[in-house]
């Protein structure tokens, strides 16, 4: 696995730089540099939102609702219901939607594409390396973690976003191989776009603990504006029963109008942060920014725009840092840094509108390469997050989503315990594998070898069912047998468990559907070996998974 980690962040890096390298090649070309649509007339401002939604959404209109599925919801989805397995499909469509939207400016981040392309590149690689599904849950993380470490050149919050956001759990045999993948990711990418984090912050630190309350102000505003937020994105998902290209035609007439007075809300953004940043902004203005950032990204988002949010959650959390601090400064004169709390407000309203304080925390950590941010982010991380979650009762954007569609994520405990295991696991390589028929001399050479179970074939030499040896014993003897004579075990006295079969690659959890499903008693796990040659590697019973259960 770590081996395959080091393969992940090779392949995601490659990815996601094939993915900038297409968007910032014709961003490139604006006047005055990469998403610079500010220099743009505004004629060409709304053309060019207007028609890359209408032709993104006649494209996408073309394939089918399940196809179009794309970003951190699709990978959590597919983690849920389909153990990890990503279509490629669906990441043709992000890789090229997403370039599509974000060169023509739709409001919206980088971040969430680049997820789903790490992780659905981490998926094939894993079915190509015939991975059980357990492992290939962890190559997910894997892939989203180098998505994120190279994005922000964070490879620590990279790792614990897949854990906390996506895998939502923490177990120790995923680190290796997920610190390896964005290890390995980050190394890549710095070696072409350097070093230096994705936002250019001078040295800020906190100048007293009076500014202690202030945090926590700050805190219960970017709290609130975070749920209201998610709101904001779940109302425009409610209108997720129109076609498709009408609605992605509304979300481009949304940013439009927005844009012909804030250019600032096309594309990522991140060249407004780093102003905002960098210099004083007007309070009126950020909080312009901060409105139309929040209308446009969640019209993009919750309208089905290939696009993600963590780009423009930053966006807002930086327009309400700055506005936090320039208030204070004007209002109490206070000896502070505008941007200690440009990026305090990023952090916050990144762990807010995700629900991962962790990730968030670290993030900003990695960005700003200073320890003495640690303390108010948390404390300002911390009160959002409770503030979001408790007082607003708002879940993680993505859960909102999921919940949208009818899906509990994560799944409960002994769900998720049952996730974690193959059936190899558990599974009893002690049987025998005979014909449905056999003369006494075999019957008496099977049970020599004492084997826990007897898998029987029958009449079309296909499973029939499993047997206890002990019942074939019974029955030899209950009279005397001539070696010659035949028994067809099929029909012998004693307990014979129906039997269905299984991939060797599935989980615990896809044992017990089968059950579930078929009605059987006994699962045959089965190793194909070449074209209609799948040879009986174990036998699993209902009794093996419920030891599982009470002894895990």
């Amino acid at each position: 696995m770590a081996i395959l980690g080091i393969a992940t962040g090779v392949v995601t890096a490659v990815v996601i730089l094939a993915f900038r390298f297409l968007i910032d090649t014709p961003l490139s070309l604006l006047p005055g540099g990469i998403e610079n649509f500010e220099g743009l007339p505004v004629l060409t401002r709304v053309a060019l939102l207007l028609g890359g939604a209408l032709v993104l959404g006649l494209l996408l209109n073309r394939y089918r609702p399940a196809a179009r599925r794309v970003g951190v919801v699709h990978v959590m989805e597919r983690l849920s219901l389909h153990q990890g397995n990503l279509p490629l499909k669906n990441a043709v469509i992000q890789f090229i939607g997403g370039a599509l939207a974000l060169v023509t400016g739709q409001s919206g981040g980088r971040e969430g594409p680049a997820i789903h392309l790490g992780a659905t590149a981490a998926s094939l690689l894993g079915r190509a390396s015939k991975l059980p599904n357990n492992s290939l849950r962890t190559m997910v993380a894997c892939g989203t973690a180098a998505a994120i470490a190279s994005s922000f050149n964070t490879p620590i919050a990279g790792v614990i976003f897949a854990m906390e956001v996506v895998m939502m759990e923490y177990t120790i045999a995923s680190f290796i191989p997920v610190i390896v993948a964005a290890v390995t990711s980050t190394l890549i990418t710095r070696f072409f776009f350097g070093a230096e984090p994705a936002f250019i912050v001078a040295p800020q630190h906190m100048h007293s603990l009076f500014e202690i309350p202030y945090l926590i102000l700050g805190g219960v505003i970017i709290g609130a504006l975070a749920a209201g937020y998610i709101q904001l994105i779940q109302a425009f998902a409610r209108l997720s029963d129109r076609p498709v290209w009408m609605r992605l035609t509304l979300a481009g007439m949304i940013t439009a109008t927005v844009a012909i007075f804030l250019p600032q809300v096309m594309g990522v953004g991140y060249d407004t942060v780093n102003q905002i940043m960098l210099t004083n902004v007007s309070i009126v203005l950020l909080l312009f920014l901060l409105l139309g950032k929040a209308i446009t990204s969640a019209a993009a988002v919750g309208l089905g725009m290939p696009v993600g949010l963590i780009g423009p959650t930053m966006f807002m959390g930086a327009a309400v840092g700055g506005l936090f601090g320039s208030l204070l400064i004007q209002w109490q004169g206070a000896d502070i840094s505008l941007g200690f709390y440009v990026m305090l407000g990023m952090s916050a309203m990144m762990a807010a509108v995700l629900q991962a304080p962790l990730a968030a925390l670290m993030a900003v950590m990695e960005m700003t390469a200073n320890t003495a941010m640690i303390l108010p982010a948390m404390v300002i991380i911390v009160v959002a997050t409770l503030t979001t979650s408790e007082v607003f009762k708002q879940r993680s954007v993505f859960i909102s989503t999921l919940n949208t569609l009818g899906l509990q994520y994560p799944p409960n405990p002994v769900t998720l315990h049952m996730q974690r295991v193959g059936v190899t696991a558990i599974m009893d390589r002690s049987f025998v594998r005979v014909p449905h028929t056999v003369n006494v001399a075999k019957a008496r050479e099977i049970l020599e070898k004492k084997p826990n179970w007897i898998v029987v074939d029958n009449e079309d030499s296909m499973l029939g069912a499993v047997l206890n040896p002990a019942d074939l014993g019974a029955f030899l003897t209950d009279r005397d047998f001539d070696d010659e004579e035949d028994i067809r075990l099929l029909r012998i006295p004693g307990q014979r468990m129906d039997v269905s079969t299984i991939g060797t690659e599935a989980t615990v959890l896809q044992v017990q559907e089968v059950f579930d499903k078929t009605g059987t008693e006994a699962c045959c796990v089965t190793r194909t070996t070449a074209p209609m040659i799948t040879p009986v590697v174990g036998v699993v019973t209902q009794r093996d998974i419920e030891n599982y259960r009470n002894t895990n």
